[in-house]
């Protein structure tokens, strides 16, 4: 059995709801959001997109991913995400001249379900670019096609297979309308029985079958498998995982940048795992391959808590472990040996807009500020 079924109550009490052979539909890439064609009304441009309408040799008409802010006089109310947002035409605006109508293409993301009342008068507020805290890209006075209807992304199922169900899961079984609000917590289980993985999803049941196994097992299809499940590119790394937590360095390393944020979820799973705070030693990181965000976090794991352990996956979970609680407690000394592979490698990751901070250069800040002594080698 490969998974267990568990379900947690509003106290946080675990229930054993049964076990499983395996999921299908567990790895998942996400559907990109269809392409829609937006006019930016009223533009006053800056940044990216003012340089996009008049484009040099370092301009392009590509923005990436556009931000967009819904203001009244003091705060955002609502944002948009303009995915993979381009330029494709502008011309003065008709009541303004001194503005403009920018035509855009891009998938639109809602954040959230956001409700169509806007604030008398509105204010469209633009932030894009590649840092992690986008720079201004000005504002406008109106967005002609983000606020309509737009269906539900398709559903993905997902099937419960050689599934073992206890009681209470056979009660929900029984039940004439299935797919009510009950919801199950599944944990998937390495060859030595540690959980490796844990995935919660709503028991939206769509039929429930003798087993292709056998014996007195079900199938249980789910009408969807919910949100945030691992990409397809996850599974491998889920084999290498389930033979056991890895025991050597830089397993990661022949993976991609999206590889490796799989990666070090699979770390996150362990983080109550790394037994009590200790401070002082020396740590030493290998930077060999340390070309991109994850795998800074990576190489930073690997030096604190050893191949496989967890000491964030970002910045503010990084920042987090440094107070203590994830095995590892400042003061310390760590000791980044080819540290010049991430000061290049990240040269173009702008995290404090301010200061003008790569991400290399604010994570070593935050160390030393912690009382980490940090010797870049």
């Amino acid at each position: 059995m490969k998974y267990l079924l568990v379900h947690q109550d509003e106290d946080d009490q675990e229930e054993f709801w049964g076990r499983c052979a395996g999921v299908e539909g567990m790895f998942v890439d996400k559907m990109p959001p269809p392409r829609e064609v937006l006019t930016l009304r009223g533009c006053d441009p800056d940044g990216l997109l003012r340089d996009a309408l008049m484009p040099n040799e370092e301009s392009t008409a590509l923005l990436g991913d556009v931000c967009v802010e819904v203001w009244d006089e003091e705060q955002p109310l609502q944002w948009w995400s303009l995915l993979d947002c381009v330029v494709i035409t502008h011309q003065p605006n008709r009541d303004d001249p001194t503005l403009v109508d920018i035509v855009v293409g891009a998938g639109v993301e809602e954040e959230h379900a956001w409700s169509r009342t806007l604030p008398t008068p509105p204010r469209f507020k633009l932030f894009a670019g590649p840092t992690r805290t986008p720079a201004s890209a000005g504002h406008c006075l109106a967005v002609d096609g983000l606020f309509v209807t737009r269906g539900a992304p398709a559903r993905t199922p997902m099937r419960l297979v050689g599934c073992e169900p206890a009681e209470p899961l056979l009660a929900v079984l029984r039940r004439p309308r299935r797919w009510d609000r009950d919801w199950v917590g599944l944990w998937a289980l390495d060859r030595t029985g540690r959980v490796m993985y844990r995935h919660n999803v709503y028991l939206r049941v769509e039929t429930a079958r003798p087993s292709v196994l056998g014996g007195s097992l079900l199938d249980i299809k789910l009408t969807d498998g919910g949100k945030d499940r691992p990409s397809l590119l996850a599974r491998p790394i889920w084999e290498t995982w389930w033979r056991g937590v890895p025991a050597t360095r830089n397993r990661w390393a022949p993976l991609s940048a999206e590889g490796r944020s799989e990666w070090l979820d699979l770390t996150a799973t362990g983080m109550s795992e790394q037994g009590p705070d200790r401070s002082g030693g020396v740590h030493h990181l290998d930077g060999t391959y340390v070309t991109d965000v994850p795998g800074l976090h990576c190489a930073m794991a690997e030096a604190l808590a050893g191949p496989g352990g967890y000491y964030g996956r970002e910045w503010n979970a990084f920042k987090d472990c440094l107070h203590g609680g994830f095995g590892v407690a400042a003061p310390f000394t760590l000791i980044w040996r080819d540290a010049d592979v991430a000061r290049q490698a990240l040269a173009d990751d702008i995290w404090d807009t301010e200061k003008g901070l790569t991400y290399f250069e604010e994570i070593v800040q935050i160390l030393e500020s912690f009382g980490v002594a940090v010797a870049l080698r």
